[in-house]
């Protein structure tokens, strides 16, 4: 770890929804960083232990799906989420499913998997540079980091996004449905035991509500700039 902590890292850590995912992605390509979707790691481990019908209360199984994650990570045209493999099957679409959000959500809680995640996260600092996206990234994971943005709106306004894109994907949904399950999650997020969602003491935080994907870009390049 000593030798990686000279390597610069950008952290953006805040609830889902927030515009962090595509915030982390486009700071990447303008700096011509690595990028990180730790979120993705805890996706992941819940759709493995779905798909190998692991109970999500057994601890030690959820634990051993996290240590043995065989994930890839491809490239993709600016724009559209990074592909990912999952035992070399194309899980990118399965991944964002609510019901493995939930999922993820109730795993990220135990602190075992935590433990098990957390160096292969350590792992994706390298040179050139990376960004991190995550809900602990500034926190526990790169407390080190340089720059810290904590990114958050309103639950109303992360429901509406949300329900936009699960429209584009030909998805209908409850809106009142997907507004309760955020606030749902905010809470298990916010107050579990370890390693609750919050922003770093150093962390810039920068509110989404009403602003265009390129205002809040702007406002995270100038944070960079800073450092």
């Amino acid at each position: 770890m000593s030798d990686a902590q000279g390597i610069p890292v950008i952290t953006v850590d805040g609830p889902g929804g927030s515009g962090k995912g595509t915030v982390t992605q486009m700071l990447a390509r303008k700096l011509g960083y690595h990028l990180l979707d730790s979120g993705a790691l805890y996706r992941l481990t819940a759709l493995a232990a779905m798909r190998h019908g692991v109970d999500l209360d057994d601890e030690a199984a959820l634990t051993r799906e996290a240590q043995d994650l065989n994930v890839a990570f491809e490239p993709t045209p600016p724009g559209e989420p990074a592909r990912v493999l999952l035992d070399g099957v194309d899980v990118t679409r399965a991944i964002r499913t609510e019901e493995c959000g939930d999922n993820a959500s109730r795993v990220a809680v135990i602190q075992s998997v935590r433990d098990a995640l957390l160096q292969r996260q350590r792992d994706f600092r390298v040179l050139p540079g990376l960004v991190a996206d995550g809900r602990d990234m500034g926190t526990v994971v790169f407390p080190d980091a340089p720059v810290k943005l904590f990114l958050t709106a309103s639950a109303e306004e992360r429901a509406q996004r949300r329900h936009r894109q699960l429209l584009d994907s030909g998805v209908s949904v409850s809106i009142d449905d997907l507004l309760e399950d955020i606030r749902a999650r905010d809470d298990r997020d916010m107050n579990r035991s370890s390693a609750p969602l919050k922003p770093a003491g150093d962390a810039q935080v920068i509110d989404s509500t009403g602003l265009s994907i390129e205002e809040v870009l702007e406002r995270a390049l100038a944070a960079a700039s800073r450092a």
